[in-house]
């Protein structure tokens, strides 16, 4: 289906392809401009075929680069059906150190299902819509940007099929992370997971780690998930990312977050200073941080509280805040 876009990939041909995505977009420096976003497909016989992209939102940095390296390091003839890797899905917002593209201000994870005469992040997000089905699996890594510092988690969308939904949870509970979110936004969800639940394929995603940087930890994390998923649906034998071996995964706590009174959002301009850290278990009413007033220094700093119980999640990286800032999220914990 065209899609507004060249691809120069054969998603059925044996071997190691790599190329870019061109998406014609005309621009005052160049008229004929292409936005051109790598692409590499691996394909060695009958297999699961999986889809890894990262780079949905340009200032996640953890799947950009360990995609990257994968892209390097994988080998056709070392796996078992068919890889498709897109480390910079949003290959503007990435190249501009932002979370939404410059070129059009698309944020390609509210994108789905794109127009294939639309914007350059709608004819992305409906090549990717449209691409799906070719796959199994799909993962796409985020993390929390710039802004947002957050517990590292894995993510599936509620599925209406029990089977896929099951696949889902065990493909999850494999990545090995510590918390996950089942997500229930629904069949017209305009996110990637939204996009894979109509394609019927798996669709698995999470939060890799945050603020604009990456570290030691997250980086690990991040490549052991990738590495047990491919591991685990057989596409290869051994780990490909990691530089020590893989422990076996430990317990999964699922958490909810559904409602507006789980997160506590500014209301005016201020700066904010967090009480608790991630991962902290906390009650209703229990401090939070507090809200300083620079221009009004004579005003105590505001104490700012939880409404509701449950585990810190994420909060704001960046002190200088403005009103509808989320400052901090608590999600809940389910019976896993």
């Amino acid at each position: 289906m065209h899609s507004g876009l060249v691809n120069p990939i054969d998603f059925l041909r044996e071997g190691r392809q790599a190329g870019h995505l061109a998406i014609p977009y005309s621009i005052d420096r160049s008229p004929y401009y292409q936005i051109r976003i790598p692409i590499l497909r691996l394909k060695n016989g009958e297999g699961p075929s999986l889809l890894l992209m990262a780079g949905n939102h340009g200032d996640e940095y953890e799947g950009e680069l360990q995609l990257g390296r994968l892209m390097r390091l994988l080998v056709v003839a070392e796996i078992r059906g068919a890889v498709t890797i897109l480390p910079m899905a949003n290959l503007p917002a990435v190249m501009a150190a932002k979370r939404c593209s410059p070129f059009d201000g698309g944020n390609l994870n509210r994108a789905f299902p794109g127009d294939p005469i639309g914007s350059p992040t709608a004819r992305m997000a409906h090549f990717l819509e449209h691409e799906l089905p070719r796959h199994d699996v799909v993962l796409d890594l985020h993390s929390g940007g710039t802004s947002m510092a957050h517990l590292p988690c894995t993510l599936i969308e509620r599925q209406a099929d029990a089977d896929r939904f099951e696949r889902s949870v065990s493909l999850m509970r494999a990545m090995g992370a510590a918390h996950a979110f089942i997500a229930d936004n629904g069949p017209t969800a305009p996110t990637s997971m939204g996009a894979a639940a109509r394609a019927g394929t798996i669709g698995l995603s999470g939060e890799f780690g945050g603020g604009g940087t990456v570290t030691l930890a997250t980086m690990a994390f991040t490549a052991a998930a990738i590495d047990r998923l491919l591991v685990t649906l057989g596409i290869v034998k051994h780990p490909v990312l990691s530089r020590v071996p893989l422990a076996e995964p430990g317990p999964l706590q699922l958490l909810s977050l559904s409602r507006h009174s789980q997160g506590i959002y500014a209301n005016r301009r201020g700066w904010f200073e967090p009480a608790v850290g991630l991962g902290a278990t906390v009650a209703a009413g229990e401090l939070a941080g507090w809200y300083h007033n620079l221009e009004r220094l004579e005003q105590p700093e505001e104490e700012l509280r939880f409404a509701e119980s449950g585990i810190v999640i994420s909060h704001r990286l960046h002190c200088d805040s403005q009103a509808g800032d989320c400052l901090i999220q608590v999600a809940e914990p389910i019976a896993s």
